[in-house]
């Protein structure tokens, strides 16, 4: 028999992980993002940029999960990452990159709160914040295609770093 939410067993849980858009733009990709932050308990989103849409069109994915998440608007992404940076988050961005890891095999510290820097929907994590970040971590893929939506991408990351984490 399926289950409803309020008859399911999950235990509520925060874990100490911030994520950090970086011109991620779309305001479905946005509401979805509040969507899958609730799913896995992270502390809070911080959204980088100078447009980022939190209305109406980002409400119809979010189903409500904006009211719950903790989240924040800044402008400068690098600001951002140096400031979590400097108040001792590991910096992990997820992109693939000629150093970057394998998400399957990269063990997350677990005494300390990591910081998961995901980026625009085209052109990913800039240069810039990549330059910043303590690791770059990706995740395997074997089709043609060498990317996905920034969300699938986000909640299969959360998924492992939540589960190494419990």
């Amino acid at each position: 028999m399926q289950l409803d939410h309020n008859s399911t067993h999950f235990k509520k849980r925060t874990f100490p992980i911030t994520l950090v858009c970086e011109q991620v733009t779309n305001a479905p990709n946005i509401g979805s993002l509040f969507r899958t932050a609730d799913a896995f308990g992270i502390e809070q989103i911080i959204f980088c940029g100078e447009h980022i849409p939190l209305g109406r069109k980002m409400m119809k994915t979010s189903r409500a999960t904006e009211k719950s998440v903790k989240h924040e608007v800044k402008t400068n992404a690098l600001d951002v990452v140096s400031t979590l940076k400097s108040n001792g988050y590991f910096i992990v961005a997820l992109e693939i990159t000629t150093n970057s890891k394998a998400l399957v095999d990269y063990i997350f510290p677990k005494d300390t709160p990591i910081a998961l820097v995901i980026g625009d929907e085209n052109f990913g994590v800039s240069e810039t914040i990549l330059n910043t970040c303590d690791a770059t971590i990706h995740i395997d893929m074997y089709g043609q295609n060498s990317s996905m939506n920034v969300v699938q991408a986000t909640s299969i990351t959360l998924y492992e770093i939540t589960r190494q984490l419990k």
